[in-house]
């Protein structure tokens, strides 16, 4: 599935793109690299999106590491690719111009925490994992949780959420400030440790989602959160998929506190029975977890297992125990190479959408019977506490037809999605593989719009090129 590359936009010139290498090589030495295989690797590896390597990679540690090489690229109007740790699904990391990719690899400092005010100053290499294992000691945790061990700069340029969205928002809303290079090379700062500001325009948001189309993030400043004195999970079966949503919809619009609530369709449990050793009834289920005091919780988890009742699901089997719980969200989080399983040799399309709530169970139900229909290999998993659910397809790339339907569902998810006033993408990000919907979503004005910004802050189209937006 070739990707879309930036309109207008051309390769640099072959004397420009070697006199950049050979600066990189003389200033980095063997932090840079042309090898065939590291390119590879920091190009799209996890999805059916064509690999389209970078000419070279190169692995700074310092912001200004980073300017420097940002300003070389731009004198020589050599893309700049910047790299996390490559778990996104859209073709983010692509390279279909070549270029430079940048890897925060080695900026993996946990810069400063700041306990008595809930926050922490960390550069974008540092994963989810590791900055709660720093944290752990004091009583505090990052609650944004992709599934993916993703890095924080990475999920700060793709706005990601995950499991914990429900309760405790997304990245645009735990990211306090920033530091970036921008495609000029200066250095920019947004934001900053106060809890609000209505100070100018909103730049540390801009930057957040803007996936490394508008500058290098080398630095975040990041709302933390409290370890609950108590949490409590627990799966809940139901007859269907209809029931499952409208259980979430109703446990939403009672007021229930609840910390994460995850759908797992019939085919994603069989998946899950079979690569996590589960042993869960075959029939979609919920898994929840709920976070407080002890009090609050076994009164949460009491009230939504009478809610769940009400829509033909249960019983609702607490897990208590730490090793407990970890096992039931390690399988959520193992959903993705679960699903692999399910058709060895096929070729994983992983996707999401986003809906109102209220139109959740009617978007599943559509989905599940579109994909019936189709003859699709393809398990739901969902973040269903904010409307947000995922599909992924597994197809034989070396069957036209099989890749045709696929790519047909994948438009007509899409499609269903906006039409019921919902996104094309809750979290995975545009890429490569989700521009030609934003038009469809966010109208041609507001597109321009896009396209003005991108052009004030990078007229030479070398940050990121081919994604999200043509300029």
């Amino acid at each position: 599935m070739p990707a879309t590359a930036t309109s207008g936009a051309l390769r640099p010139e072959s004397f420009a793109l070697q006199t950049v290498l050979e600066t990189l090589s003389d200033r980095f030495g063997d932090r840079f690299s042309t090898s065939r295989a590291v390119r590879e690797q920091h190009a799209n590896t996890l999805t059916w999106i064509e690999n389209q390597p970078p000419d070279g990679v190169v692995f700074p540690e310092t912001t200004e590491e980073v300017a420097g090489i940002v300003r070389l690229c731009a004198a020589h109007g050599v893309p700049v690719v910047p790299f996390g740790i490559g778990s996104s699904f859209e073709g983010h990391v692509n390279a279909p111009l070549g270029g430079i990719s940048i890897s925060t690899a080695r900026m993996n400092a946990v810069v400063a925490v700041h306990p008595e005010d809930l926050d922490v100053v960390v550069q974008p290499g540092v994963t989810r994992k590791q900055l709660n294992e720093a944290l752990r000691d004091q009583g505090l945790f990052f609650p944004i949780d992709p599934g993916a061990d993703a890095s924080l700069g990475g999920m700060a340029s793709t706005r990601a959420s995950g499991t914990n969205a429900v309760r405790y928002g997304t990245m645009k809303d735990n990211v306090l400030a920033l530091t970036a290079v921008l495609p000029s090379g200066e250095v920019i700062r947004t934001g900053g440790r106060a809890k609000k500001s209505s100070s100018g325009y909103d730049l540390t948001r801009l930057l957040v989602g803007a996936e490394g189309t508008l500058g290098v993030i080398t630095e975040l400043t990041l709302r933390l959160q409290g370890i609950p004195e108590a949490i409590s999970a627990g799966v809940c079966p139901f007859p269907s998929v209809e029931a499952a949503c409208d259980a979430t919809i109703m446990t939403i619009q009672s007021g229930l506190p609840v910390a994460r609530i995850e759908l797992l369709d019939e085919v994603q449990v069989r998946a899950a029975n079979a690569y996590s050793k589960l042993s869960l009834v075959e029939t979609p289920t919920l898994f929840l977890e709920f976070h407080g005091t002890d009090a609050s919780v076994k009164e949460q988890a009491e009230r939504f297992g009478e809610i769940a009742e009400e829509f033909g699901g249960g019983p609702f089997d607490w897990a208590t125990k730490a090793e407990d719980r970890n096992k039931l969200w390690q399988a959520r989080h193992d959903s993705f190479w679960a699903a692999l399983a399910l058709r060895p040799g096929a070729k994983s399309v992983p996707t999401d959408v986003c809906v109102p709530i209220s139109r959740l169970a009617e978007c599943v139900a559509e989905t599940k019977r579109d994909l019936a229909a189709s003859g699709i290999v393809s398990p739901i998993v969902g973040h269903v506490g904010d409307g947000n659910f995922h599909c992924q397809p597994l197809v034989d790339m070396d069957d036209p037809a099989d890749v045709a339907t696929c790519k047909a569902f994948l438009a007509r998810l899409v499609e269903r999605a906006i039409a019921m006033g919902g996104t094309c993408s809750g979290e995975h990000g545009v890429g490569q593989a989700k521009m030609k919907y934003l038009e469809a979503e966010h109208g041609a004005v507001a597109l321009a719009a896009m396209r003005a910004i991108k052009h004030a802050l990078d007229p030479q189209n070398i940050m990121n090129p081919g994604k999200i937006v043509t300029v």
